[in-house]
This record gives C-alpha cells, structure tokens and sequence, in this order.
C-alpha cells in the first residue's frame, strides 16, 4: 500500500577537476604546478576493430556506410576481444598514474563513515532505517517496532544477495498494510532486468511468489492480499504491462497494456493508500487510471484521456483527486475534482499556473501539501496548508543549493522533511514544522578527515548565450582563489529529458577542490531548471541550443578568468555523452580532455531501429526518423556522423557491456571512427565495465574507484603522478 522511500540518499555530481597549464603565473592560492602529461601514448598501441562496411538506409530513403555497425553483435567473440583489447590498452597508457589513482580511492574512502546509518521515520507501526557495516558495498534495510529501543528486524541484507555476484542493485522495497510482507527486486546482470521476490518478514522465508518486474514498482491492496506490478517488452526494455498477483496464486491476471509503442506505463499509488493510478504515455501526453485499493479485483477507470500536449498525474486527499496539469500552462497548476467527478470537466484550479515558477512535483499530507518547484533557476518548496489554503517557502539561505521534500510514507505526519545541500554542504535532513516554521536538524552527512564547509565558496552565474539567453551556472572552489585564468575547471552538464542536474553536495570532489579546481555545473537548456520552456528550447528541432549553451558556459568562466581553455575539462554520462561528443566535433579547441560516460552518440542509427531498447518511446526527445525534417535534424549534430578530420581534445570514454539504456557499441563505433579521423596525438582511452550497468559498479567502494581512475587521467594529464595538496 505505501512505498518504502528509504534515507540515505546520494546525490551523485560526476565532477572531476583538471589542473593548470603552467603557461599562467599562479598566484594567491591557486597552487598547482602543472607538467607536461606524464602519459606515453606510444607504450602501447592501439587496438582498432575491423572495417566491415554496411549501407544503412534510413526510414526516409538516405544511404549512409557504417564500417564498424558489426560491433552491435554481442554474442560475438571478435567484439569482447576487442573490448578486453581496448581495457588492456587503457591500463597500460594510466600505468604511470597507478599509484595515484590507488591514493584517490583511498582518500575518498576514508571520508565515508562507513558503519553510517540513515535517518528513521515511522510508518504503520514500525521505524524504518538504512544502515551500512565497514568494510560492506551494499546497504542493510531495517526496523523496529513502536519505537528506536525495541530490537532490530534485518529485513534486508543486500551485502548477503550479493554475495558471488559481480554486480547487484535491489530496488522497490515496499511492505505490505499488514507489516507482515516485504516485496523487493533484484537485477544481477547490469541491464536493469530485475526480479521480484516475496518475502515473509514473519518467517524470514522467502515465498514462492516471484515475478518479473520493469523497474520494481509495486503497490499492495489494502488487505495484504494482493500486488499489482509493471513489466517490460522483452525486445524493447519498454514498460509496458501492468499486472495483478494474488499471494500464493501462480497464475497473475494482465490489467493494463499499453499497446502504443512510443508510450510507456506507470504505476504507484496515493500515499493515503486508498487508491492505485496507471499513468501512461509519454513526455508531454499522459493519461491516468485509478482504482481503490479495497477493491483490488475491480477495473481500473480513467480520470481524462489522452490528448496530444495534455500532461497530468495524480494524488489524493479528502475525497477529492490532487491534479498537477499543464492544463492551464506549461509550467503546470494544481487542480482538485471529486473522485466521483473525476472527467476534466470538474477540475477546479487550487494553485494557479505561473509563468516563472514550475511546479516539478506534490508531496501530500493529511494536513499540508509540499510543492517542489523551481523558479529563477533554483529549488523551492513551497507548503500549502489545507486548512486555510495559506502557503509559504522555505527558507535555504545558500546561492546555490538542492532541496527537495523527502517522500515519508506517513500520510499523518505532523511535519515535512526535507533534504537540503549545496556544492560545499553535505547533505542535511531537516523536519520542518510547517505551522511554526522551524526546523529541526535531524542529520548532517558526515565527512570525515576535518572537512569544513566554511573553507569554501559557492557562486551562482550567468552566461549569456549566443541568442541572448541567460545561462545558469553553480561553481565552487576553495576559498582564496585568484580568478587570473591559472585555476584548473572541470564542467558538467546534461540537458536532456527535462531532468535538472542540481547542484548536490559530492565528498569525492574535496580531493580536487582542495588542489585549487574550480567546479562548475552548466544548467543547460534542456533540462527544466528554468521550467518547462527550458526543457522544449533544447529538445527536438531545438536540441542543438544545449551543446551550445555548454559552449558558451565554457567560454564565460574563460573570460572572466575562472580557467582557461588549456586546463579546462568536461564531463556528461548517457544524453550527457551525446552532449561531450556533439561539442568535441563543435568546439575541440575549447578543452583541454573530456569524459563521455555511457556515451548516446550514433543518435541516427538508434533512433532508426524500434528493436533498440528503449528508442520508440524518445520519438518525442530526439525525434522520428521516419520524418525527413526530423531526421536531417538529428543528422546535423549525431556525433558518430559528424566527426571530422581535426584535432580533438583528450578523450576518456566509459561505457558498460551490460548496459541496456546506452548500448556498448554506440562508443566502441565512436572511438573506432575517431581513431581512423582525429590529427592529433592526444590520449583516446575506452574502458569498459564489463559487469557494470547503465551507472557503472553497483557497490559503493567499487564506484570510488571508477571516480579514481577518471580523476587520476586528468591528473596525469596534467602532469601529476602522485597526491599533492
């Protein structure tokens, strides 16, 4: 009936930091005394897979050759032993960083508390919390009963799941009405295939109740009887399928299929728990379902269908449905209706829609709502009291910040907890009185090793675009620095799928900024940090503004002398990939390297072939190549098919073989086409994670160390082979 949201949450910032050209005098405390790289390209060379060219045609009739299409076959023994070739090349060129990248690690590690647990919250009875063991990657989920000194339930030991797995991530814990259930999903294999599993907290005993699960969404009947589930295409990794299971029964009965193949299914419930919603479709076009929970056998009924440029979802309060709709504006409104009205008809507006504010989410309570929102480019919260409908926002008191209200399960819980932290502040977990406006601190990330917020700054920026757009920009670095062009920089960006890269507090970029880097994220178009037009104003036919936002970002901490060109560095993972291999064809001259993580570059040969995962659904991303204009679009900046002969800066490429989301060959054919193209002799390094996923190692150690060898290539780079401060 209610989702167990567990604590402890990491917001990852994929930062890493380069290091200074000593052509710039430092000064103050920029302090970095930079060398030629100490890499040997020519220790080694560079393994290249075979030409086999194939004529690719598009949907609208256009011919392209393809030499390197033959790595898409994964089965075969040529393409792992090129991949095992090219992991083999990486470690001997990084071999003269070995020992730094061993330093990294430990020092990242040793700011972790490791025996750390999350802060509790109750719910149903029970207190519920994470916590880890030293020396163990994986999490421990727990309660206890009545209150925090009544004897531990270990529902969960993941570390115990893992054990001779090389990679493991559960995910949907959900506890059933009776307290007596808990339903998680595992995937072992990296391609977010997981299983279901039933698991009586009574017994300790695993049921044999088991299923396939899409991403391990779940939602129980009110008598603990019943699971409904969703499921993907086994071809397309869609989701597509919502199910219903009966405890102890084999057979489970189909409720919801979504047929249309660029859509994609959706389940959760209120948190009230009266009530199940299926949402479905895509982007911009959703339709939702509901059916009450106490009547788990009974058909689910639609609140409004589908219409083109109609979004909404759905909550539930006293009677009535809570609508977050762009019904009456993009940036989205809120709206009521009676659940006995529920047609479109019978909305009634609560929260009006404003053009500067987005509304990005509800979190409802029996007593107030929390609206996460943005506006101006920053986080807000905003409660609204349902009693008296007065409303008002928290307070952050930082430039440059995330927070976000915590999803606690409670419906009748008397306060909001939120999670508050910035580019130098850990991650804090406040609950908030929103009647008196207090907050109370329940817990501050630790870091251990004598870190001190106060030894470092956080600036807000904007860059002007080359069409006169504002640009946000978050940056920190130590306190002292000398903004002469000597400090090392390292940009970050995304820009995709509407998802806003916020700016969270990281421990691992301590090594870095305490060596004189500046760090900074692009909140470039694409994303919704600027609301919901940000989002279209980097997508589809306008999707080339997000590289050049990044461009022009960069080129603003160049001028106004936070870097320079030759120590400035850039990373993007996944759609943040497409974004470093769309800008290294447009702009190689700006960087001095790059790291594209589970890089999407062969947009065109990906969107041209439904049986990819995951590709029908993102027609309304990138676009539908059975459309000439759409595909001649995509064409102009598909980094695959724009490579050029010219110099491109330091590239270090990561991808995973079991990835499902980025496909491995999409990078294997990038870097082979860069090999046969670039002019000059800088590193091209590709290393693949041969038992990771779409996010690389699953264990929480083991992540350090991809972090480790990515910082220490920039290092090295840049002349560094051991760890200096």
């Amino acid at each position: 009936m209610k989702k167990i949201l567990f604590g402890l949450t990491t917001v990852t910032v994929l930062f890493a930091c380069a290091q200074p050209d000593n052509k710039n005098t430092n000064s103050g405390t920029n302090n970095f005394n930079m060398q030629p790289s100490v890499f040997n390209g020519g220790v080694a060379t560079a393994p290249h897979p075979e030409k086999k060219p194939k004529e690719l045609v598009s949907p609208t009739g256009d011919k392209r050759t393809d030499e390197y299409y033959w790595l898409n076959e994964r089965e075969n023994p040529e393409v792992t032993t090129y991949l095992n070739a090219e992991n083999a090349y990486a470690e001997k060129v990084m071999a003269p960083v070995a020992g730094l990248q061993q330093q990294l690690f430990e020092e990242m590690k040793a700011r972790i508390k490791e025996d750390d647990n999350s802060v509790p919250y109750f719910d149903n009875e029970y207190w519920y919390y994470v916590r880890f063991e030293t020396g163990k990657e994986y999490p421990i989920f727990c309660r206890k009963k009545g209150n925090m000194d009544a004897a531990e339930e270990i529902m969960l030991n993941v570390n115990t799941l893992a054990e001779g797995k090389a990679y493991c991530n559960v995910t949907g814990l959900n506890i059933s009405p009776d307290n007596r259930y808990l339903v998680y999903t595992a995937d072992f294999t990296g391609r977010n295939l997981y299983r279901a599993h039933v698991k009586d907290l009574q017994t300790g005993q695993l049921l044999s109740d088991e299923w396939d699960s899409a991403f391990g969404s779940s939602v129980w009947s009110k008598d603990s009887k019943y699971v409904f589930y969703d499921t993907k295409d086994a071809v397309t990794l869609r989701t597509d399928k919502i199910w219903r299971h009966q405890i102890g029964v084999k057979k489970d009965v189909l409720v919801h299929e979504e047929k249309d193949e660029t859509a994609y299914a959706s389940l959760y419930n209120s948190k009230d728990g009266e009530y199940a919603f299926i949402g479905h479709g895509y982007t911009q076009n959703i339709e939702t379902h509901f059916l009450k929970l106490d009547n788990p056998t009974g058909a689910f009924q639609v609140i409004a269908p589908r219409e083109k440029e109609f979004y909404y979802d759905v909550e539930h309060h006293n009677g009535k449905f809570v609508i977050r709709t762009n019904k009456e504006g993009r940036n989205f409104s809120v709206m009521t209706t009676p659940t006995d009205k529920p047609g479109k008809e019978n909305w009634q507006t609560l929260i009006a829609h404003d053009p500067a504010t987005l509304i990005d989410g509800l979190d409802v309570y029996r007593d107030f709502m929390a609206i996460n929102s943005r506006n101006g480019g920053l986080q807000k919260i905003k409660v609204y009291n349902w009693a008296d409908g007065s409303s008002h926002y928290v307070d952050f008191g930082e430039p440059t910040y995330t927070a976000y209200a915590t999803a606690l399960p409670d419906f009748d819980s008397k306060v909001l907890r939120y999670n508050f932290s910035s580019l130098k502040t850990p991650n804090s977990v406040f609950d908030y009185n929103t009647n008196a406006k207090t907050k109370d601190l329940k817990k501050t990330e630790p870091v251990l090793g004598g870190y001190s917020a106060d030894n470092y700054v956080t600036e807000f920026l904007w860059a002007t675009a080359r069409d006169g757009v504002k640009v946000p920009v978050s940056i920190v670095y130590k306190k002292g620095l000398v903004k002469n062009g000597s400090a090392p920089c390292f940009q970050i960006g995304y820009g995709s799928y509407g998802s806003s890269y916020d700016p969270g507090f990281n421990k691992s970029l301590i090594s870095l900024m305490d060596r004189g880097f500046v760090c900074a994220i692009a909140h470039i178009r694409g994303g919704m940090e600027m609301g919901f037009e940000w989002y279209e104003n980097g997508r589809m036919m306008k999707k080339m503004n997000t590289f050049t936002d990044f461009i022009d970002c960069s080129e603003m901490l160049v001028k106004e002398k936070y870097t320079a060109a030759d120590r400035l560095f850039a990373q993007g993972g996944s759609a943040g990939g497409l974004l470093m291999g769309a800008v290294a064809n447009m702009r190689p001259d700006l960087y001095k390297g790059m790291i594209a993580s589970v890089p999407f570059v062969d947009v065109l040969t990906t969107m041209s072939d439904p049986s990819i995962p995951l590709t029908t659904g993102e027609y309304t991303e990138w676009g539908n190549p059975a459309i000439k204009e759409q595909y001649e679009y995509m064409k102009t900046y598909s980094p695959y098919d724009n490579i050029k002969k010219q110099a491109y800066p330091n590239l270090l490429v990561k991808t995973s073989f079991a990835d499902s989301q980025v496909q491995y060959f999409e990078p294997a054919k990038w870097v082979a086409r860069l090999r046969d193209n670039k002019t000059d002799d800088n590193l091209l390094l590709f290393v693949t994670n041969m038992s990771g996923s779409h996010g690389g190692a699953s264990g929480r150690f083991e992540r350090l160390k991809e972090r480790a060898q990515e910082y220490a290539w920039m290092l090295g780079l840049l002349g560094q082979t051991e760890m200096k401060k």
